[in-house]
């Protein structure tokens, strides 16, 4: 009865078969493999543009390897307080940009606000070379809260970003469930809102392990992130292994499919939580992550009848509860009537 994460779902029947495919003979070593060579095209068609792409096999080294090629040591990442780069990282990213600050600022519901974004850039420099360098933005999609960035929010945030010559990154570790909820095109919600660069998660999404690092246009990039993935130690040298999980997740609109329907997991479980009478949503529910707010005797007693779950850090009565691609009905429904027992009781 785990709630605990997607990241300890199983990997999809689907991505395996991918992968024993791939295993079947030699291959070229270091992304020079026929899987490899592929992922430009594929993910120019998802995209309807120009790609390319670097597969990674950790969100963690895709989003500092951006970072570290976007922003020099002396500069700052402007981020969400709440932002996974910020929180969750370990300080790889300022490890991997050799020193950069991130910058963390407030906006509602875990999103970045452009006025507060755009203030923050503004008023950075008034100490000269005292203060670090504004040098890129980035958001997370969906946010560390479950909400998802509109196409329109994300616009302003680029157009903020762009008229201060700063480069605008996603980490979009579940941008599939945004996606999926948001109901737009991938092209909607990146190129085209102003993003230039996407850490495109698949590992929380049913692979087993496999991130890519997308670039919009920009091919002057590639050659540093190259080598800074070589020189991160995450140039795999049998690659193919990530890259097939990759192609597997894009044929059929698999990515999609395991993302609707953990988002709709996570719809019934909010719905049956707000009709519950014990408990609240702390924020809206807009991806496969809720977060729920009872009274930390509550979230014990469902605790010691089995279920697993995050008391989220900063509150002693909100708990995270993800659902993935493998959450059976059944399991929604067993908490729901757990959790309406303890009202009873």
């Amino acid at each position: 009865m785990n709630f605990k994460s997607d990241n300890e779902a199983p990997a999809h029947p689907a991505v395996l078969e991918a992968i024993i495919e791939a295993n079947r003979d030699f291959a070229t070593a270091y992304a020079d493999d026929r899987y490899s060579c592929q992922l430009d095209a594929r993910f120019s068609e998802l995209f309807e543009t120009e790609c390319h792409v670097l597969p990674i096999a950790t969100g963690t080294a895709a989003n500092s390897i951006v970072l570290g090629e976007l922003s020099p040591p002396w500069g700052a990442v402007m981020c969400h307080r709440s932002a996974h780069i910020h929180c969750d990282e370990g300080g790889a990213p300022e490890f991997y940009t050799h020193g950069a600050k991130l910058v963390p600022l407030d906006g509602d519901n875990a999103r970045l606000d452009p006025d507060t974004l755009g203030q923050a850039i503004d008023s950075a420099g008034a100490h000269g070379v005292h203060n670090c360098k504004p040098s890129v933005v980035s958001i997370t999609q969906a946010s560390e809260c479950g909400t998802s960035y509109r196409p329109e929010q994300v616009r302003a945030l680029a157009e903020v970003a762009h008229a201060r010559g700063l480069p605008l990154h996603m980490d979009g570790a579940r941008f599939a469930n945004a996606v999926a909820w948001l109901g737009c095109s991938p092209a909607e919600i990146t190129w085209k809102a102003g993003v230039d660069v996407l850490s495109f998660g698949a590992t929380k999404n049913g692979a087993l392990t496999a991130e890519a690092v997308v670039v919009f246009g920009r091919p002057e990039w590639l050659e540093g992130l190259e080598r800074r993935r070589k020189r991160g130690g995450h140039l795999l040298s049998k690659m193919r292994y990530v890259s097939a999980q990759l192609l597997a997740m894009l044929d059929n609109e698999l990515w999609l499919e395991i993302a609707r329907t953990a988002n709709a997991r996570a719809a019934e479980l909010a719905a049956g939580i707000e009709a519950s009478g014990v408990a609240d949503l702390q924020w809206p529910v807009e991806v496969n992550e809720v977060f729920m707010r009872a009274d930390p005797a509550v979230l014990q007693a469902l605790k010691n009848q089995g279920f697993e779950f995050h008391i989220w850090p900063g509150f002693d009565d909100v708990a995270r509860l993800v659902c993935t691609f493998a959450t059976p009905e059944q399991q929604v429904q067993d908490f729901l009537a757990a959790l309406r027992q303890n009202e009873a009781t």
